[in-house]
Formats: C-alpha cells, structure tokens, sequence
C-alpha cells in the first residue's frame, strides 16, 4: 500500500483518527481533513505518534470547491466527516443537512471528478431505527427518528446514487455503536466511565433500558479497511457489528464492576430522547460482511471496555473531559 494515497474526512474525531493512525500503520500515505478552526486546532490527532508521516489539512466539506482541490491526486476516500451528535441534531437540524447531506454530495462529486479508485462513505445503525426485527441485516427498513439519522438517511442515499448513476467505485460502511479511547462524552460509555474515575457517587443517565452492539473502535477501523480492500463490496452497503447485544443498564453494570464501583445511577430527564425518537434496540447481523471481506471483529464487549477504561484513567486523558457536564 505504500504507493496509494488515501484521505479521511473527519480525521480530527473519535473514529478517523483512529483509522488514521491505522493507514499510516498499514503503509498508506495519508491526508487527514480536519474541519477549520481558528484555534489550529486538529482535534485528537494533536499528540498522535505517527502525525508527522500525516498530511494535515484544515478546510469544510460543506465548500464543494474545496473538495474538488483535496481529492486531486488521492487514490482513496474514507469520507466520515460528519455531524453525529443525536441531542444537538434536535437543536440545530439544518446544520447536519448542510454538513452531512452537502458535504457528502460534494466529497462524491470530487471523487468522480478527479477519478477516485475507491471512496468508502460511513453510515450509521441509527438509520435502522428501533428494530423491527434481529439481527439487524442490510435489507431492514430505515426509520428517521432524529434529524441525525433522517441526515444519514439522505447521506447515504447521495452517496449511493453516485454508484447507480455513475459508477461511481463505493461503499457504505455502517458501523454499529462504536466505543473506545477519545471518544466524546456524550456517548453513553465514556458518560459512565469519566463519571465513575472522577468518583461521582450516583451515575446520570438517560434510559438505561435500549440495547445496543457495542464495538471498539479498532474493529471499526479494521472493518473499514476490510471493505476497502475487497473489489466484492463495491456498490453495496455493508454492516460493521460485532453480532452482540447488551442494553445500556447491563453495561453500566459491566463497567462498575471492572472499575470497581459500587456508584448508584440516576435518571437525568435532560439526557432521554423524545419518545418516538429513542432507537430502544440495535442487534447487527454482520453475516454479509464476513461473507464478503471475511472480517470479523478482535475484541469482546469485555476486552474493549477494559481497554477504554484503562485509557480514560489516565489522567492526561480524564483532564480532557468535563464530566460534571452534560454534553450535547
């Protein structure tokens, strides 16, 4: 892989600097997109060891020129730029039109322009909505129970229409719930986690009652170089789980006992979701994907907590996290 050139968008979040770091492992020359700030800011690829093999550029995918300049001369996309918080997308619904509907619209123009070989968008379980039955295989029905998800919905659909309507060479990626080091605190594990290392004596949540498939984020990352690596995933959409269901309740309950705890939890009103928009159970059937890429994730439900926790101990990391605050 040393000759191919490979961009991710959003490498600055949770789950592309991870896969940043992992291309540059297996070899990739990297460009890392990190949405622009006056700060120079690069989110959590400041501090990574491997940021000086990295190409840093700062800029929005919202600016269709913009993409068109940062694909030339790039062999693959991993486009996960992308608003993803499900509270704020209640407050400010046009913003992740505009960045998540736009934005992939322009990244898919870029890449049929400039000739893209590959280009893998990322999706969401949140697109299924509340199961209507599990596993969850690629042929449920989408449901758009948030403005996060109806956006993804859309996003999704754009990215596919370049496939029908010009061939052009991609994948849908559709990660279940991913978990693990510099995540943000308003996902539901490091909620838990920084609240219980900072020894809070009762938890905040929301419902603890929905279920999810959990997954550490290097088994996300090693599913998207899977689908990127096989010429069988092209034009299809493809679910990236670990085929394992827990709710949140069970998982409070695993991490205090690895941690250690005997906190208490409390119902926090401002944490539920609308009733109609709660998605209450995710269960991935990850059957295509091994059958097509023969991927399978590394890390169990309890090897991946314990891996997240031991980072978020830390305490360069912990400082990071303001865990007395709800974050939206």
């Amino acid at each position: 892989m040393n000759n191919k050139m490979a961009l991710v968008t959003g490498a600055d979040g949770f789950i592309g600097s991870h896969l940043t770091e992992l291309l540059v492992q297996q070899g990739y020359k990297v460009k890392a997109l990190v949405q622009y700030n006056s700060f120079n800011s690069w989110g959590w690829l400041d501090g990574i060891s491997c940021i000086d093999q990295i190409e840093v550029i700062a800029g929005d995918v919202r600016d269709a020129s913009f993409c068109q300049s940062i694909t030339k001369n790039v062999d693959i996309v991993f486009h996960l730029a992308a608003l993803i918080a499900i509270p704020y997308s209640y407050v400010a619904p046009q913003s992740y039109v505009e960045t998540n509907v736009t934005g992939t619209l322009n990244i898919c123009q870029a890449c049929k322009d400039n000739n893209v070989e590959r280009i893998i968008h990322t999706s969401t379980s949140e697109v299924y909505g509340t199961a209507q039955y599990v596993p969850i295989d690629e042929k449920h029905p989408l449901q758009a129970q948030s403005p996060y998800s109806a956006s993804k919905i859309g996003a999704d659909a754009m990215a596919m229409s370049y496939f029908n309507a010009f061939d052009l060479p991609l994948t849908i990626a559709r990660p279940f719930n991913t978990y693990g080091p510099r995540q943000s605190a308003r996902a539901v594990i490091p909620t838990i986690i920084t609240q219980i290392a900072n020894n809070v004596k009762s938890i905040k949540l929301g419902d603890v009652s929905p279920t999810r498939d959990f997954n550490y984020v290097e088994d996300t990352c090693r599913g998207f170089l899977a689908l990127a690596r096989s010429d069988n995933t092209i034009g299809k959409t493809l679910n990236i789980g670990s085929n394992f269901e827990i709710s949140v309740g069970d998982t409070l309950n695993l991490i205090k006992k690895i941690m250690k705890s005997d906190v208490t939890f409390i119902l926090d009103d401002q944490r539920l979701r609308p009733d109609k928009s709660e998605v209450f159970r995710l269960w991935c059937d990850n059957s295509e994907m091994i059958k097509l890429t023969g991927f399978k994730p590394s890390y169990n439900i309890e090897q991946g907590l314990e891996a997240t926790i031991e980072w978020f101990s830390n305490p360069d990391n912990l400082k990071k996290y303001k865990h007395n605050i709800y974050n939206v």
